[in-house]
């Protein structure tokens, strides 16, 4: 694979700049100090990210119905091989490394290979960890996040724009073997990104809203569930605030549990991570990266950036603003991030399942 030089971002703040793979890096923009360049290309419809314990990184997709390892062999930070280590999966989208071992969600499975990164060239047959999930599309592919207390959290999207189905609309958890499944929030219309704050090891969630209301309403959520049993309003309501015109009849949304923070309409936040890492100057430490993933039906395009949010543990937020942007250009997009992932040296990852690369943004003093 080609090694692609770092091009730093305020080099250039015209709409056509440095490309490399394909990708107009240069389009995007970032804080003063930071930069961005290609980690690993060729990697079809990247999803979730997980990295493994002798530095693997594992990409899932979920229109490609494929699995991806990325190996950077000689330390460059620039991947050195992009493999395929399964294909033909039903959305095989979440991802989660633990003990040696990938777990994939597969739709209604979650999968597991065990000591993959001895075998890359020659991939295990995956275990069946359980095949107790839905099985319908709609919403049904998975974000996987192990938690503070081992246990594996899985979201089960709404099988629909909005509707009332038992069983879905949830987070689940179980433990690693698949066993002790249970629900552990309620009213979740779509989530694709789970995070436990590095500090109190309580759970932060986006949800996206419901369609067919407008351009500027529900808004996306951000969503705190410091305990179980809690319910975050859908189908009743959305956003905190406002009822369903269908299934809010005769509901409250003091019931329920709002959003920590309100975020973009249509605007698909997705992923989202704690920064843990040392590279970043230090007010970054703790705060909160959401991708944005875009929308698809809004007459005005949103979203396609990346947020930065100052929090607190207890679920305050202090502030938001964008943190990257520039993958949308006036109504056309040429990328949509969608996960992200801090690296051990700090460096961020961030996949697109659109421009089918995973980038990596830096910071130099």
């Amino acid at each position: 694979m080609k090694t692609l030089k770092n091009c730093a971002i305020f080099c250039s703040l015209l709409l056509v700049g440095p490309v490399f793979a394909g990708v107009p890096l240069g389009q995007i923009k970032l804080p003063p100090g930071f930069s961005i360049d290609i980690y690993a290309e060729n990697v079809e419809n990247a999803r979730q990210l997980a990295r493994g314990d002798k530095g693997t990184v594992f990409a899932g997709s979920r229109r490609a119905g494929k699995l991806w390892a990325i190996s950077d062999d000689n330390g460059d930070q620039h991947a050195d091989q992009v493999r395929l280590i399964d294909k033909g999966l039903k959305m095989p989208s979440g991802l989660e490394f633990r003990d040696g071992a990938l777990y994939v969600g597969a739709l209604e499975r979650i999968l597991r290979y065990d000591d993959i990164e001895a075998h890359l060239d020659n991939p295990p047959e995956p275990v069946v960890v359980t095949d107790a999930l839905p099985d319908k599309e709609h919403h049904g592919w998975k974000y996987l996040r192990f938690g503070p207390d081992g246990k594996l959290y899985i979201p089960v999207g709404v099988p629909c724009n909005i509707c009332d189905e038992k069983g879905f609309g949830e987070i689940r958890r179980m433990n690693a073997d698949g066993s002790g499944m249970e629900t552990f929030a309620y009213g979740v219309r779509n989530s694709v990104g789970l995070a436990f704050h590095p500090g109190n090891g309580q759970l932060w969630f986006t949800d996206n809203g419901r369609d067919l209301l407008g351009d500027d309403i529900p808004a996306d959520e951000l969503n705190h569930a410091p305990r179980k049993g809690m319910h975050f309003g859908i189908p009743y309501c959305h956003q905190g605030d406002l009822l369903d015109d269908e299934f809010g009849k005769g509901k409250d949304c003091a019931d329920y549990t709002a959003p920590v923070a309100k975020l973009d309409p249509h605007g698909a936040a997705l992923g989202l991570v704690f920064y843990n890492g040392d590279m970043f100057p230090g007010e970054y430490r703790h705060r909160l990266f959401i991708t944005q993933h875009g929308s698809w039906n809004r007459s005005e395009k949103s979203g396609y950036r990346i947020l930065v949010l100052d929090v607190k543990p207890d679920g305050t937020v202090i502030s938001k603003q964008v943190f990257a942007s520039g993958w949308l250009q006036g109504q056309e997009s040429w990328g949509r991030p969608n996960d992200l992932f801090v690296m051990p040296d700090g460096a961020l990852l961030v996949s697109d399942d659109q421009a089918g690369v995973v980038y990596r943004i830096s910071y130099t003093q």
